[in-house]
């Protein structure tokens, strides 16, 4: 699969996390069938600014729940204001309630 199209399932991915909810590199990864790619999800939750639709790149986050991608944005604190806009807290740039707030694509998107 080259780059581009895989960046484009990423895109798809995220475009269907709820506001409100999160999700790591690695479970898009998995969910996508290329568990070893969490590093090429980042790259492209990086090159996703220019994405159209736009891409709600501040829902995902390290398995950790940390804020590992905020200096990808404008600003050292927008990623954080635009998760504490959609109601999640963020102290010491990790997601509070990250297991009750995770997202799963993998189960989420399950086919019943």
């Amino acid at each position: 699969m080259d780059k581009d199209s895989f960046f484009d399932q990423v895109y798809q991915v995220v475009r269907l996390i709820p506001a409100g909810r999160v999700t790591s590199y690695g479970a898009i990864a998995s969910y996508l069938g290329t568990k070893g790619s969490s590093r090429m999800v980042g790259y492209a939750m990086n090159s996703s600014g220019t994405a159209h639709p736009a891409v709600p790149a501040h829902r995902v986050v390290n398995r950790m729940g940390m804020l590992s991608g905020k200096h990808y944005f404008g600003t050292p604190t927008l990623m954080q204001q635009l998760l504490e806009s959609e109601g999640i807290e963020v102290k010491e740039d990790q997601i509070t309630n990250f297991k009750k707030l995770f997202w799963d694509p993998t189960v989420e998107l399950s086919i019943d």
